[in-house]
């Protein structure tokens, strides 16, 4: 375990394991915390995960975790890692089991004051509607010509069929599919978990949350997003059900002998992986990327049923309802891009796990609408607090590869939050603050708000350490819970 002596303070807001701590790193290992989040962090193996995966081959600059770390499979939530494309390598466990889980933010032309009245009757719709658990089904099931066609081109497709409306596409992170996806690198097995759940929003911390805009930190930025105080949002966060687990699962087993062949000393056999210009890494890129785009089709649909039902429970008294997409976000991936090294730019496979894309005004690949502003960067937190929308800074690009936090982060685990406190009792104090809460008692145990850490704290660290800045903050009417 790493105490925090041992740890170098950078600046306020960043802490570094030097180098010199193993003799096994390669560069220095960070975190961006205030001191109670780095005191949390210290509790469990995160920040000694982040230091092994400071070991892999080809790893550049430096390895970082945002201030909603907390441990995970390999490297820990909240880690980034930038790895070289000629002597780096792939993990598919720095990329995460839910391939490109995500959340996305649809606007409203209502406010709050209008629909709180039939808050009820609204989370009921769509509790009813909306498929939800554990290798829960849909209504959607595709074909093998229909399955290589999600996987290949992703919300794009999803559109295309009429599930959504031709903005959705440009609105998405990688209009919604990455261009390095082959059909043929994905098993018949996670094919097969993937048929019928497209449009399914899953278990765990996934949800379908109203939202209700209260607090503007930038009244222009807000004014291009078309957010206003007093309007209704809709979040949407999942990700790429079974098929993106069993992605993970088969590459993780498959990957084992790859360590082998190449050599590759890892500190720990969750960090398995294999270099990125090998036939196994293109092959994991692959179906990586597949999964990504299955989990942008799988948002696609939620937000097309979504749409659906509200404007049927709203139809009478708001005719004229309609909700348009602010943005969507991957939270756990890898992709292809280019970042300065010293004196070159180069082109390296930057692992997020539990983060997201961070980019700054005037980037090519944003939406010429937000271009100007930055990249709307997506921070929901605990059922029973709050979330953000920050915008991307240029400056992210040379202290986090672009990167910024993706929630708020647990401080307990799932078996801990049950043993706390029973769901009955997370849906009755959240009822007495006037939010509508949906889901299985186990489930809503499991995300009681007490499991998670201090929204408004790890969003202050982003902000202050000038990762994204702080655009709006919103808050829960009601929420459904997976």
């Amino acid at each position: 375990m790493v105490s925090k002596h041992e740890l170098t303070r950078i600046d306020e807001w960043l802490w570094e394991v030097p180098m010199g701590f193993r003799a096994d790193m390669r560069v220095p290992a960070r975190v961006y915390a205030d001191e109670a989040i780095l005191d949390a962090a210290l509790l469990d193996r995160s920040v000694e995960q982040l230091i092994n995966t400071a070991c892999l081959p080809g790893v550049v600059r430096f390895v970082l975790a945002m201030p909603d770390i907390h441990q995970g499979y390999g490297p820990p939530i909240g880690g980034v890692a930038a790895m070289s494309t000629t002597d780096g390598v792939i993990s598919p466990g720095a990329v995460g089991y839910d391939i490109n889980c995500g959340v996305r933010l649809l606007r409203s032309n209502l406010e709050a004051s209008q629909i709180r009245p039939r808050l009820g009757e609204i989370m009921d719709v769509l509790n009813n509607g909306l498929p939800s658990g554990v290798g829960r089904g849909g209504d959607v099931r595709l074909s093998e010509k229909d399955m290589d066609r999600v996987l290949e081109l992703g919300a794009q497709w999803a559109v295309a069929m009429g599930y959504g409306e031709p903005e959705d596409v440009d609105k998405t992170e990688e209009r919604g599919a990455m261009p390095m996806a082959s059909a043929g690198a994905v098993s018949s097995r996670a094919r097969k978990r993937g048929t019928d759940q497209l449009g399914t929003l899953g278990a765990g911390n996934h949800f379908v949350e109203i939202g209700e805009v209260s607090e503007l930190y930038d009244e222009r930025a807000a004014e291009s997003l078309g957010l206003y105080p007093g309007q209704v949002v809709v979040w949407i966060h999942s990700g790429s059900r079974g098929l993106g687990h069993q992605v993970c699962t088969d590459y993780v087993q498959s990957l084992q002998a790859s360590v082998y062949r190449y050599g590759i000393h890892l500190p720990d056999r969750e960090l398995v992986c294999a270099p990125v210009d090998s036939p196994e890494g293109k092959s994991y890129m692959a179906a990586m990327a597949c999964a990504a785009n299955y989990a942008w089709a799988n948002r696609q649909l939620l937000t097309h049923r979504v749409r659906e039902l509200l404007r049927q429970v709203l139809a009478a008294q708001f005719p004229h309802a309609a909700f348009s997409l602010v943005y969507d976000i991957a939270h756990n991936i890898a992709k292809l891009e280019e970042h300065q090294v010293g004196k070159n730019r180069v082109r390296v496979v930057v692992h997020r796990k539990g983060a997201t894309r961070s980019l700054g005004p005037g980037d090519a690949r944003l939406p010429a609408s937000y271009r100007q502003i930055g990249q709307p960067v997506l921070v929901p937190g605990d059922m029973g607090t709050g979330s953000y929308l920050l915008l991307g800074t240029n400056e992210a690009a040379e202290r986090s590869f672009s990167s910024s936090c993706h929630g708020a982060g647990r401080v307990m685990s799932r078996s801990a939050a049950t043993r706390a406190r029973r769901g009955q009792e997370v849906q009755r104090t959240l009822a007495e603050k006037g939010i509508e809460i949906r889901g299985p008692w186990k489930g809503l145990a499991e995300e009681a708000p007490e499991a998670y850490k201090d929204i408004d704290r790890v969003v202050d660290v982003v902000h202050k350490a000038g990762l994204a800045r702080k655009v709006c903050r919103l808050v829960p009417l009601g929420v459904l819970k997976g």
